[in-house]
C-alpha cells in the first residue's frame, strides 16, 4: 500500500498534468505541481474560447481508431477512462455537457474557464501544492527533479515524478518542446517534434489569394489516396487549413515528406454524384455565364468557384466533364506550416522508452503523460481525451510503483 507521506512531482500544469495530480492527491500523496507560466492550463483556456470540445460521442472502436498508428499504447488508457467517464467527470465538478449535432462533446458554459476553476478548487481540496514560474531542467546525480525558478536553481526531492510537459505547437503559451534535448541527452528515443492538425501551403495565384484568403470552403470531402473525410476548410493566403484537412493531416504531411508534395482532390459537391451534377449542368440556360452557371447550376460558393478556377484556367464546357472536375478538383500541397501555428504535435517520446504503466525504462520512477508522446490525433475532442486518459494512467502506473517498493 501506498505511504501516505510519500512525495510526488507532476511537471506541466495542462490537462494531462492536472489529471495526474488529481489521481495521486486522491490516493493520499502529497502533490507539487511545477508549471513554468505564470498560471496552469493556458492552452485549454485558449482551446475553450471557440467552445471547449472535450471528447467525441462515436462508438468507443472508431473513436480509438483516430489514434492510429498509436492506438494499441493508448487503448487501455482510454478504456479505463473513456469519453463517457470524461463526460461523468465534468458532471461531477458540476459542468454538464452535451453533445453537439457533429457528435463532438462540449460543457454546457461553451468554454474551459468555469471548467478550469472547479478542477482547481478541487485539487486545492485535495491538497495540491500548484508552483508557477518554474522550469524543470533534468535531473542531479541522484535523479531527483532540477528546477530553475525566480528564486534560482533548486533541486526537488520527491518520490515518483510525471512528466507532462506538453508538445511544442503554441509555445507561448507554455508547451515549446524544450525538454527534448533534456531527455535525448540521457539517452532516451524522441520521435521529432513535427506540426499536427495544422495548415499546408499550397501555389496560390496572387489573384486568387488576394481575394479568397480567409473564405471557407463548406460542406466538401476530401480525397487523399484511400482516405476520405467530408467536413470544411478555410482558404489561407498561401494555403488550406480547418477541420477536414487536420483530419488528414498525418498522411498529408508523410506524403510531403517522402515525395515533396501531396496530391488531394477537393469534391466542392458530396451530396450530388457527378450523373446528378451533370444533369443539373446540362440544364442550364444557354446564355447564362459560366460564372452563374457554377453558382446556380452547380450550387457553388464564390470560393469554391474560385478554387475550380484555380485548379483549371479553362473550365471544360461539356456537362459531363465539368461535373467531374467539380467532384474532384486537384490540390497540390508542398509544405506545412510552422509547428508554432499548429494545433497539436506528432512526434514525441517513443513508446519504446516506457513499459506498460507510461513509465520511463531508463529512469524508473518517471513518469510521461500527454503530448510529450509519440501520438497524434485530429480535432474533434481526440486530442484532449487522450491527454486527460493518458495523465490519470500514468498516474496509476505511479501509484502500482509505489506500492511495490
Amino acid at each position: 500500500m501506498t505511504k501516505p507521506s510519500a512525495h510526488v512531482a507532476v511537471i506541466g500544469a495542462g490537462p494531462a498534468g492536472l489529471a495526474a495530480a488529481e489521481i495521486l492527491a486522491a490516493a493520499g500523496l502529497r502533490v507539487t505541481v511545477i508549471e513554468r507560466m505564470p498560471s496552469p492550463a493556458r492552452k485549454l483556456l485558449i482551446a475553450g474560447r471557440g467552445g471547449l470540445n472535450l471528447t467525441h460521442s462515436e462508438p468507443l472502436e472508431r473513436f480509438l481508431a483516430r489514434y492510429a498508428p498509436a492506438e494499441r499504447r493508448l487503448d487501455a488508457a482510454i478504456r479505463d477512462f473513456s469519453p463517457q467517464a470524461l463526460r461523468d467527470w465534468c458532471e461531477g465538478l458540476g459542468q454538464p455537457t452535451f453533445v453537439g449535432s457533429s457528435g463532438r462533446v462540449f460543457p454546457h458554459a461553451f468554454k474551459a474557464s468555469p471548467l478550469l476553476r472547479a478542477w482547481l478548487a478541487r485539487l486545492d481540496g485535495l491538497g495540491v501544492t500548484l508552483r508557477t514560474r518554474t522550469r524543470w531542467t533534468g535531473w542531479d546525480a541522484q535523479g531527483a527533479p532540477t528546477l530553475a525558478g525566480e528564486g534560482g536553481q533548486e533541486t526537488l526531492r520527491a518520490d515518483a515524478t510525471v512528466l507532462a510537459l506538453g508538445g511544442a505547437s503554441w509555445p507561448r503559451l507554455g508547451s515549446d518542446g524544450s525538454w527534448v534535448p533534456v531527455l535525448e541527452a540521457d539517452g532516451i528515443p524522441v520521435q521529432v517534434l513535427r506540426p499536427a492538425n495544422a495548415g499546408f501551403t499550397a501555389s496560390w495565384s496572387p489573384v486568387f489569394a488576394e481575394r479568397f484568403a480567409g473564405a471557407p470552403l463548406k460542406r466538401i470531402a476530401l480525397h487523399l489516396g484511400p482516405e476520405t473525410v467530408r467536413g470544411e476548410a478555410v482558404i489561407t493566403r498561401d494555403g488550406i487549413e480547418g477541420g477536414a484537412v487536420y483530419a488528414l493531416s498525418r498522411p498529408i504531411r508523410e506524403a510531403i515528406e517522402a515525395r515533396g508534395e501531396a496530391l488531394m482532390h477537393l469534391d466542392l459537391r458530396p451530396d450530388l454524384d457527378a450523373a446528378a451534377l451533370a444533369r443539373r449542368l446540362a440544364g442550364a440556360r444557354p446564355k447564362e455565364s459560366r460564372a452563374t452557371v457554377l453558382r446556380k447550376a452547380a450550387g457553388l460558393s464564390p470560393p469554391a468557384a474560385g478554387l475550380l478556377r484555380e485548379a483549371s484556367r479553362d473550365l471544360p464546357t461539356e456537362p459531363a466533364a465539368l461535373a467531374g472536375l467539380i467532384k474532384a478538383v486537384p490540390l497540390r500541397l508542398t509544405g506545412l506550416q510552422p509547428i508554432e501555428r499548429a494545433i497539436s504535435t506528432a512526434g514525441g517520446v517513443a513508446f519504446a522508452a516506457l513499459d506498460e504503466r507510461f513509465m520511463l525504462r531508463a529512469r524508473p520512477g518517471t513518469f510521461l503523460a500527454g503530448e510529450m508522446l509519440d501520438w497524434e490525433a485530429p480535432t474533434g475532442g481526440y486530442l484532449l481525451q487522450a491527454s486527460f486518459a493518458s495523465g490519470r494512467a500514468a498516474a496509476a502506473g505511479l501509484l502500482g510503483w509505489l506500492a511495490e517498493r
